[in-house]
C-alpha cells in the first residue's frame, strides 16, 4: 500500500490529514504539560500539608513527639515528604523525556511536511503549465487548419468563375498553399508538444507524485510511531517511581507497626511522676478535749516539749509539705525591713563622710514576723497557680522531685556541651595563635589573645554554672544532706517571686494526688512553721555567685545582716534585688550581706535569669 498510487489525485485531502496529525501531537504534548503542572501542585500541596502538621521547633509541641504515636505520625509526614518528591520526579521526567523531545519533533515535521509539499505543489505548477502549452498548439493547429480549408474554398471560387483574371486566380492558389503549409508546422508543432506533455504527465503521475506522496506517508507514519512511543514512556515515567512510592508505603506501615502503648504508657510515668507518696489515713480529730492554745500573739519560743505538740503527724505533714514553701519566712526574718536609703547626690565619698546610714531597726519579736508573713498576699498562693504560668525558678523547685532532677539533669547536660564547644572554640584560637607564632606574616598572635581569654572566661562561667546545678541535682537525688532553712532561703533567692507561699487560704492548696486539703485555721499553719523553723538550721556550703559588682558609693554598713563596702571595691553578686532595693553580695567565703541596689553596678552572667544592670 501506497499513498503515491493509491492517493495519487488527493494532494488537498492529504495536506489536510498531515495537518490535522500534527494538530493531535501539540494536543498530546498540551496534555503531558498540564500532567507535568498538576504533579508539581500536587506534590507543593504534599509538602505544604507534611510542613504544616510538622513539630515547632522548642515548641511544648515537640516534646509530645517523643511518643512512639507521634513519632509514627512524623515518620508518616517524612514519608509523604518524600513521596512526594516522587511526584516531582514525574514531572521532571514527562517534562524532559516528553514535552521538550515532543516540541522539537513538532518543528522538525512542520518543517518536512512544508518542505514535502512545496515539492509537490512545485510539480503539480510544472505539469499545468505543460498542458496549457499543449492547449495553446492545440488551438493554434485548429485555427490555422481552418484557415486553410477557407483559403482552399476560395481558390476553387476564384477558378471557378470565368470572369476573375488569371493573376487574381494565381493569388488565391498561392494564398491557399501558403495556409496549408502552416496548417502543416502547427500540426506538427502540436504533435511534438503532445509528444512531450504526455511523457510528463506520465513523469508526474508515475514518479514525482508517488515519491512526494511517499515521503508524506513516511513522515506520517513516524509521527504516529513517535507519538506511540511518547505514550510508552508517559506510562514508564509513572512505572520508575511506583518502587519507590511502595518504599515511603513500607516505611508508614513500619511506622505504624512500631508503635508501643506499654512505652508510651511509660513515658507518661516518666513524664507527670511527682516522686510524692500517697497521702495517708487522715487522723480522728477527738473535739470534745479542750483544745490549748500552744501560740501565743507575743512571741513564737517553745520548748521541746512544745515542739513535740506543735508538729503534725508524718503522713499529715508530709501530705502538706511539697506545696509550702519555706524560702518567705527566712527572707522576712534575716533580710533587711527598711527600705533601702537612696544614693549620695555625690559620687565622691568626700560628699559623703560617713556613707549613708543602713537602716536602723529595733529587732521584731519574732511573732510579730510571723504574723506578717501569715497576713502578707502571696504571689502564687498553691502548686496549681505555678501551673497556670509564670516565671519559673532557675532550680526548678517549683517542679515536683522527680520532674525537678529530670529538668536538673537535662540542664547539666546542655551546661556540659556548651562548656565542649567553647572548649573546642578555645583549643581552635590556640592553634591557630600557634600557627600566628610560626608564621607570623599569616597573622598577629596578640590579637588573638582577647579571644582566648574570653573563651577561657566563658567556660569557667559555664562551669560555676554546671556546679551550681549539679549540687541542685545532688540535692535532689539524695546525695547530699537536706539543705538548712538558711541556705535554702540562700538558693531560693534565684526562684524570685515564683516561690509558693503559705497563707491562710488553706482552700487554694492541694495535695499531690490532685485533691485539695482541708480547711486548716491560721494558727495549725503557724505551728508547722514554728517546729520546722526550729529544725531547719543545718551548716551548708555557701550560695555560688552569679556575677559580680562595683560599688559606685562607700556604704558602712551597721544593721545586721549589711555589709560594709568601700567606693571601687570589686565583689561576687550572690543573689539579686527582688524588689525590695537590696542586694546580696560576698567579700570572701565568710563575708557577705546586703547592700542598697543603687549603691552598685551589677554584672550578673549571662547565662543567669533576668540578667540586666543596675546603676
Amino acid at each position: 500500500m501506497s499513498w503515491g498510487t493509491e492517493l495519487w489525485d488527493q494532494f488537498d485531502n492529504l495536506e489536510k490529514h498531515t495537518q490535522w496529525g500534527i494538530d493531535i501531537l501539540e494536543k498530546y504534548i498540551k496534555f503531558v504539560k498540564e500532567r507535568t503542572e498538576i504533579e508539581l501542585s500536587y506534590a507543593k500541596q504534599l509538602r505544604n500539608l507534611s510542613k504544616k502538621y510538622q513539630p515547632k521547633k522548642n515548641s511544648k509541641e515537640e516534646e509530645e513527639y517523643k511518643y512512639t504515636a507521634c513519632k509514627a505520625f512524623l515518620s508518616t509526614l517524612n514519608e509523604m515528604n518524600d513521596y512526594a518528591g516522587q511526584h516531582e520526579v514525574i514531572s521532571e521526567n514527562m517534562t524532559s523525556q516528553i514535552t521538550v523531545d515532543l516540541m522539537r519533533y513538532v518543528q522538525e515535521l512542520k518543517q518536512e511536511r512544508k518542505s514535502n509539499f512545496h515539492d509537490g505543489r512545485k510539480a503539480q505548477q510544472h505539469i499545468e503549465t505543460c498542458w496549457k502549452q499543449l492547449e495553446s498548439s492545440k488551438r493554434r493547429f485548429e485555427r490555422d487548419c481552418k484557415e486553410a480549408d477557407r483559403a482552399q474554398q476560395y481558390f476553387e471560387k476564384m477558378d471557378a468563375d470565368i470572369n476573375v483574371t488569371k493573376a487574381d486566380v494565381e493569388k488565391a492558389r498561392q494564398q491557399a498553399q501558403l495556409r496549408h503549409q502552416m496548417a502543416e508546422d502547427s500540426k506538427a508543432d502540436y504533435s511534438s508538444i503532445l509528444q512531450r506533455f504526455n511523457q510528463e504527465q506520465w513523469e508526474y503521475y508515475h514518479t514525482h507524485i508517488p515519491n512526494i506522496f511517499q515521503k508524506i506517508q513516511e513522515m506520517e507514519e513516524r509521527r504516529i510511531v513517535r507519538i506511540g512511543e511518547s505514550m510508552k514512556t508517559y506510562a514508564e515515567v509513572d512505572r520508575q517511581v511506583i518502587p519507590i512510592i511502595g518504599k515511603c508505603l513500607d516505611g508508614i506501615v513500619k511506622a505504624a507497626e512500631s508503635i508501643d502503648q506499654k512505652n508510651d504508657s511509660q513515658l507518661v510515668v516518666e513524664a507527670y511522676k511527682s516522686g510524692f507518696e500517697p497521702p495517708g489515713d487522715i487522723e480522728f480529730e477527738d473535739y470534745t478535749q479542750p483544745m490549748k492554745r500552744t501560740v501565743s500573739e507575743n512571741s513564737l519560743s517553745s520548748s521541746k516539749e512544745g515542739k513535740a505538740e506543735l508538729k503534725f503527724g508524718g503522713k499529715s505533714r508530709g501530705k502538706l509539705w511539697p506545696f509550702i514553701k519555706k524560702n518567705k519566712l527566712m527572707s522576712l526574718l534575716t533580710s533587711p525591713h527598711q527600705p533601702p536609703p537612696p544614693p549620695p547626690a555625690s559620687a565622691s565619698p568626700s560628699a559623703v563622710p560617713n556613707g549613708p546610714q543602713s537602716p536602723k531597726q529595733q529587732k521584731e519579736p519574732l511573732s510579730h514576723r510571723f504574723n506578717e508573713f501569715m497576713t502578707s498576699k502571696p504571689k502564687i498562693h498553691c502548686f496549681r497557680s505555678l501551673k497556670r504560668g509564670g516565671a519559673t525558678p532557675e532550680d526548678f523547685s517549683n517542679l515536683p522531685p522527680e520532674q525537678r532532677r529530670k529538668k536538673l539533669q537535662q540542664k547539666v547536660d546542655d551546661l556540659n556541651k556548651e562548656i565542649q564547644k567553647e572548649m573546642d572554640q578555645r583549643d581552635a584560637i590556640t592553634k591557630m595563635k600557634d600557627v600566628y607564632l610560626k608564621n607570623p606574616q599569616m597573622g598577629d598572635p596578640a590579637s588573638l589573645d582577647h579571644k582566648l581569654a574570653e573563651a577561657t572566661q566563658n567556660i569557667e562561667k559555664l562551669r560555676l554554672e554546671t556546679h551550681k546545678f549539679e549540687a541542685w541535682l545532688a540535692e535532689v537525688e539524695g546525695r547530699l544532706p537536706a539543705r538548712s532553712e538558711q541556705a535554702r532561703r540562700q538558693s531560693g533567692m534565684y526562684d524570685g517571686q515564683t516561690h509558693q507561699t503559705v497563707t491562710n487560704c488553706a482552700q487554694d492548696r492541694e495535695s499531690p494526688d490532685g485533691s485539695y486539703t482541708e480547711e486548716q485555721s491560721q494558727e495549725s499553719e503557724l505551728k508547722v512553721l514554728a517546729a520546722d523553723f526550729d529544725d531547719e538550721f543545718d551548716d551548708e556550703e555557701p550560695l555560688p555567685a552569679i556575677g559580680t559588682c562595683k560599688a559606685l558609693y562607700t556604704f558602712e554598713g551597721q544593721n545586721e545582716g549589711t555589709i560594709s563596702v568601700v567606693e571601687g571595691e570589686m565583689l561576687s553578686v550572690i543573689e539579686e534585688d527582688k524588689g525590695d532595693g537590696w542586694t546580696r553580695i560576698r567579700r570572701s567565703e565568710d563575708e557577705e550581706g546586703y547592700v542598697p541596689t543603687s549603691y552598685v553596678e551589677v554584672y550578673l552572667d549571662k547565662n543567669a535569669k533576668g540578667a540586666k544592670t543596675y546603676i
